[in-house]
Formats: structure tokens, sequence, C-alpha cells
């Protein structure tokens, strides 16, 4: 990837979008994004960052935004020992993903890491974190590549699994019942 890369997806499960940019940062990436969506709890407009290292491992991520009203502001941090959320410790020190359950926008520094090949398979855990949460959880996650740009992809703990189309770009492309990214104009 040269230079930085666009999305902009339609969600499927409510009125709303998402739009994010991955750009090369000095060392590694920057993703950063926007989601606009309808909740039960009214509104939800949330802004979040997501920085990566040159091996397509997290460092450090934050969401900010309001959900129903509500403002919210968290700080997420990969250290050694563990995440942190909001300068507390939160475990899962093995984990070297942070996944945002409210954009499709971080599945790709898993793909990009994984590089798998059409037929190969790869089973890890992401840190997942959703709006109004109090805490990052192990989530596991499948991939099995199965074409240029279809991922069959599991969260058994989220009973959850489809068909990912990925774009070019790297991004989902399509993420049934969720997301479908908007055509490019």
């Amino acid at each position: 990837m040269n230079g930085p890369q666009t999305a902009f997806w339609r969600c499927l499960y409510t009125e709303g979008h998402d739009c994010a940019v991955l750009a090369p940062a000095l060392t590694g990436w920057h993703l950063n994004g926007m989601a606009v969506f309808r909740s039960d709890d009214g509104p939800i407009a949330v802004t979040y960052t997501v920085e990566i290292d040159d091996a397509w491992l997290t460092r450090r991520g934050s969401v900010r935004g309001f959900a129903g009203g509500r403002r919210f502001f968290h700080s997420i941090e990969r250290k050694e020992d563990g995440w942190t959320l909001d300068g507390k410790p939160n475990g899962l020190a093995t984990l070297t993903d942070l996944d945002f359950g409210f954009t499709p926008a971080t599945n790709l520094q898993q793909l990009r890491r994984a590089a798998l090949q059409v037929g190969e398979k790869a089973e890890f855990s992401v840190a997942w974190f959703d709006i109004g949460k109090k805490k990052l959880v192990d989530l596991p996650q499948i991939y099995e590549r199965r074409d240029q740009t279809h991922y069959w992809y599991e969260s058994p703990t989220a009973s959850y699994a489809a068909m990912l189309e990925i774009d070019a770009s790297g991004f989902a492309r399509v993420y049934p019942e969720l997301w479908e990214m908007e055509e490019r104009a």
C-alpha cells in the first residue's frame, strides 16, 4: 500500500454510515474513522482511531462521541503486560489486535498481518470493544480465505458467521447483515 486507502459503508441493520481512512505514518499506519447510526438508545456519533505498527499489530486506539445524548471518550493501549482501558489494566496480554464492534474497519489489520493465501485459515483472538461497554473482551475469530476477495469469517462467542467480501483496499466490502461498502464515485 503506497498511499491512503478510504472506505465508506452503509449500515444494514439500522440507518447509518461509517467512513474510514488508513494512512501511512512515520512507523506503521493510522486508521481514522467516523460512524453515525441509530440505536435503541437514540443516535450515535463516534470518531475512532487505531495506531498500528509496521507488523500490523495495534499500539493504541480511541473512541469519542455521543450515544443517546451521553458523551463518551475512551483511550485504549496495548502494553507488554496487557491492555489498558482509560488507563486501567484490562488484561488480555496475549492479544495483539483491537477490534471495534461498531465498525467494519477494524478487521483490516488482522487480515493484512495474516496475509492468508487462498485455502489458508487463521484462528486468533482480538481485544474487542463496543460503545457502552466497560471493558475489553477476548473475542475469538476465524478467517478462511476462499478466493481473491472472499473470506469465511466466524466469531464463535458472538454467534456470527458469514462470507466477507474484501475490497482491493483491504477493507471489508460486504459484511453480511451488518455493513456494505458504498460504490466509489
